[in-house]
């Protein structure tokens, strides 16, 4: 096989550049994927800059991956060349574990970041488990599916394992990357949605993404008197808030749940969990057979990401504009 040329970091912080690597043989289980399209994640930033410790350099970037199969190994079945595809942040678990037995190979303890120890998608090919590879449906647009591969699954995944339905009232905490894609998808599951957001101009874009109401946290008396109003508050955000409010705002029995890591230990009241037995919990990504109907969700009930396109070259640009907090609401590179 031939060279796969991409975009690597090769430093901690460091602009990407231009980088090449021999793939080697393509491996029996693997498929080989020609890279169309690929979403900028915070994680990705996360692991340019080495904030969790466990980067390795040079590696390209990049786990919203969609594109065409190019080339299939001997013992894959399920999938086949031409095939359109894409895969998000796991590319790999052991297969054997009672997690990965149960469906939940997002639980293994030795699942494999697709861009973790591993090049990624900020390239024009990628080779990939076939396992984690997800056939994408017809009427979904390759731009608009990026996202959802990362972003989408983070916030389905605890709306569908903790039960939302049409009889839920649910709060959506934030709303940008994850947040916007959230207040949709619990919307499609008949939930009654209110937006939280430190900032007042996006009321109006909350409501056209489908929230039935939106709640200013600037303002603390409009969170106060929430108290004891939702069955599931779900928190996207990395910035710090008064989560006692939060917690006060939930029903008896209700959740809340962080799929963003706030960069200071959450300060929580016990008494209110206790009395009104609420719980606290965090969530990662889904399974590959969740990612599968969280695909046919977003086509079916018209889930859609907000994006902002950059050619592959302009890589650099797309990575400062996903930083400064510039792109509504999700970048995604094109080759």
């Amino acid at each position: 096989m031939g060279s796969i040329n991409g975009f690597a970091a090769h430093a901690a912080g460091a602009e990407l550049l231009p980088y090449k690597y021999s793939p080697g043989d393509l491996k029996a289980h693997e498929v080989e994927i020609q890279i169309t399209h690929c979403g900028v994640c915070h994680s990705d930033i996360h692991l340019i800059n080495n904030d969790w410790g466990f980067s390795e350099y040079p590696f390209i970037p990049g786990h919203e991956i969609v594109g065409s199969i190019s080339a299939v190994g001997a013992d894959v079945k399920s999938l086949t060349a031409g095939q359109r595809v894409g895969v998000g942040w796991q590319s790999g678990s052991c297969g054997w574990c009672e997690w990965c037995l149960q469906g939940k190979e997002n639980l293994c303890a030795k699942s494999q970041g697709t861009c973790v120890h591993r090049n990624g998608g900020y390239a024009n090919t990628v080779r990939v488990d076939a396992r984690f590879v997800i056939p994408l449906p017809a009427k979904l647009d390759s731009e608009n599916a990026a996202p959802l591969l990362c972003g989408g699954i983070t916030v389905y995944n605890p709306l569908r394992t903790h039960g939302v339905n049409p009889s839920s009232r649910v709060g959506v905490v934030g709303i940008g990357g994850l947040g916007h894609l959230a207040i949709q998808f619990a919307r499609a599951f008949g939930a009654d949605v209110t937006a939280f957001s430190t900032s007042a101009s996006k009321e109006a874009e909350a409501l056209e993404l489908g929230a039935h109401n939106f709640v200013n946290t600037r303002e603390t008396k409009g969170l106060k008197a929430l108290a004891g109003s939702f069955d599931f508050i779900l928190s996207t955000t990395n910035a710090d808030q008064d989560w006692s409010a939060y917690i006060i705002a939930l029903r008896p029995t209700g959740t809340l749940c962080f799929v963003g890591a706030p960069q200071k230990p959450a300060t929580l009241p016990i008494f209110p969990l206790i009395s009104g037995q609420k719980s606290i919990t965090g969530s990662p990504i889904g399974s590959p057979l969740l990612l599968r109907e969280m695909l046919d969700v977003a086509v079916r009930h018209g889930v859609h990401a907000k994006t902002e396109r950059f050619a592959m070259a302009k890589v650099n640009d797309a990575i400062t504009r996903v930083k400064k907090n510039q792109v509504r609401y999700r970048a995604v590179l094109a080759n």
